[in-house]
């Protein structure tokens, strides 16, 4: 014990100075020490301090990166995991090409065409001949993506004319595809798991030619002599096939299906005009004169009056005043026409001959209001004639019902069957009306439906009216008298004959604007098409509607000839 005791305190006592050649001496490394080991070195552990404090922080990064990875593991970890199937495999959508619409001949009226926009994604999009069909072919929405990028229409969608009446036939059916893309999102792979279906095309009845020549006429006037538009038809009698029907002033189908020109959709709702109202099916219009053939096929068939009984106009004929007994009311004709038959009151349009056999005037009975009604309606006037085109209006004939709903507790007078007689007060109706009763006329009878689509719909079988062919006859002979020497001179033209009505409606309560009309059909002898013409609201001293009939005859007997024969 005390030889420890001694030996500790020599140590204690001891000097620690170190000798140079002892510094020198270990330099040399005599005990061949493993420097890399740290052999031969002096160590100094490492205190406690330290180790607690490294001790520390590491825990306080693993606690961090635990929370962390168990948030995304447990917390989102469903929602990565679908985020991370969707980086590698992607559903597409490829849209199918929607059909073409061609006219008879095969033109192409609207079809398909692939844009290129900034984002390099490739697209199709409609486009419209133009000017002259954007009603009758409508136009279209295309498909759209919301801000995140998700589709939320994924098909295009027919919203006016063909495109609408025929958007199921047209669309076809879209197909996907499975698209394998990395997180930088470069494609690996595609494979293609439904093909896409493509639409039908649809071959029409129009010939293109003639209704974009017939757009262009009606256009001219409108805007030379302030015409506030038009509308035209021409159709095929026997079958009911729509060779033109258009329709002034239009939209750019184009502009509404793509739906980014704001400044030009804003111009046209709030055009005056009404641009997007399809004249021929949807726009009601006072008839005029054109409703007397039907008057007059009314008469003889119910023995009114025979074909060459003469009646006289003065120039207006008188009745009582129903609400002054001390004056008359006056029923004005636009002139004198003198003792005039049934054929001549066709032809220079006598109001006092249909005054007379439609409501009665001294001692020649008239038609009366309901029998009026019955032969017009008779012809499809007054009803929609079933044309395959989206939001067709029928027409109006004044009757004693309409004038209660319309003016209730005034009672019908024989003044309004005078009116109605002649195609005014309430009446209304539509181009495409008149064209397809005129057809009945010039068919003897056969009320057809109109259509559109040659492929793949079918006519539809006409109607018979019932009426005999002797009546047709005279008519047709006044029709015919109109062109040669009476109010439609203007079609007098010698390279086709041609019987026709014109139609002269007044407007308002000043009078002083009209809707001009003309109708009728060609070849007169081996008839084939009928027509309707309308101008609407233009000035009194304009050239009507029957200019615009000519210059289509005029340019049709050098373009298309193959009608007049």
């Amino acid at each position: 014990m005390i030889r420890r005791f001694l030996r500790k305190k020599k140590i204690k006592d001891a000097n620690f100075f170190v000798e140079p050649d002892e510094i020198f001496l270990d330099s040399q490394n005599p005990g061949n020490f493993d420097r890399q080991q740290f052999e031969g070195r002096i160590e100094k552990s490492i205190s406690k301090r330290t180790v607690l404090v490294l001790g520390s922080v590491f825990l306080v990064i693993i606690l961090i990166f635990g929370a962390r990875l168990g948030y995304l593991q447990i917390g989102r970890g469903e929602a990565y995991l679908q985020r991370s199937e969707n980086n590698i495999l992607q559903k597409v959508l490829i849209f199918a090409d929607r059909g073409i619409i061609y006219d008879r001949n095969k033109v192409e009226l609207t079809w398909n065409k692939k844009v290129d926009e900034a984002t390099g994604e490739s697209n199709l999009v409609r486009a419209y001949l133009s000017p002259g069909f954007s009603h009758t072919l409508g136009y279209v929405s295309y498909p759209a993506k919301d801000d995140s990028g998700n589709w939320w229409q994924t098909e295009f969608i027919g919203k006016d004319g063909l495109e609408k009446q025929y958007d199921l036939e047209l669309k076809g059916e879209n197909g996907a595809k499975i698209v394998e893309i990395d997180a930088g999102g470069i494609i690996h792979s595609e494979n293609i798991v439904n093909a896409p279906v493509r639409g039908d095309d649809l071959v029409t009845t129009i010939d293109s030619r003639i209704q974009g020549e017939l757009f262009k006429l009606i256009k001219n006037l409108s805007e030379s002599s302030s015409f506030t538009g038009g509308a035209g038809v021409v159709l095929d009698i026997w079958s009911g096939e729509v060779i033109a029907a258009t329709s002034f002033p239009e939209y750019d189908s184009e502009i509404l299906s793509l739906g980014k020109d704001a400044a030009v959709i804003e111009k046209y709702l709030g055009d005056k005009r009404k641009v997007f109202l399809d004249r021929t099916i949807s726009g009601l219009y006072t008839p005029g004169s054109i409703v007397k053939p039907f008057l007059a096929l009314g008469a003889l068939t119910e023995g009114v009056i025979d074909q060459y009984k003469q009646i006289l106009s003065t120039g207006s004929i008188s009745i009582p005043n129903p609400y002054d007994k001390t004056r008359e009311s006056v029923f004005k004709d636009w002139r004198a026409h003198g003792w005039t038959d049934m054929r001549e009151a066709l032809a220079v349009s006598s109001d006092v001959y249909f005054y007379t056999i439609g409501g009665g005037f001294e001692e020649q009975r008239g038609l009366g209001i309901l029998n009026i009604e019955k032969y017009i309606r008779l012809f499809g006037v007054g009803q929609i004639s079933g044309v395959d085109l989206p939001d067709e209006k029928g027409g109006t004939i004044p009757s004693p019902e309409w004038k209660l709903k319309t003016f209730p507790g005034d009672p019908w007078r024989v003044g309004d069957t005078y009116n109605t007689a002649i195609g005014q007060y309430g009446f209304q109706v539509t181009p495409m009306e008149m064209a397809r009763a005129v057809a009945a006329i010039a068919n003897y009878g056969k009320l057809v439906t109109p259509y559109f689509v040659l492929e793949p719909a079918l006519p539809l079988a006409g109607k018979d009216v019932g009426l005999s062919k002797n009546y047709f006859d005279v008519v047709h002979e006044g029709m015919r008298d109109s062109v040669t020497y009476g109010t439609s001179v203007a079609l007098n033209v010698p390279y086709v004959e041609v019987a026709a009505k014109t139609g002269t409606a007044q407007l308002g309560a000043a009078k002083n604007r009209i809707n001009s009309w003309i109708v009728g059909f060609f070849p007169y002898r081996n008839p084939r098409y009928s027509f309707a013409i309308l101008m609407e609201s233009g000035p009194l001293s304009a050239s009507g509607a029957s200019g615009v009939m000519r210059g289509l005859l005029d340019w049709m007997v050098i373009n298309t000839p193959e009608y007049f024969e």
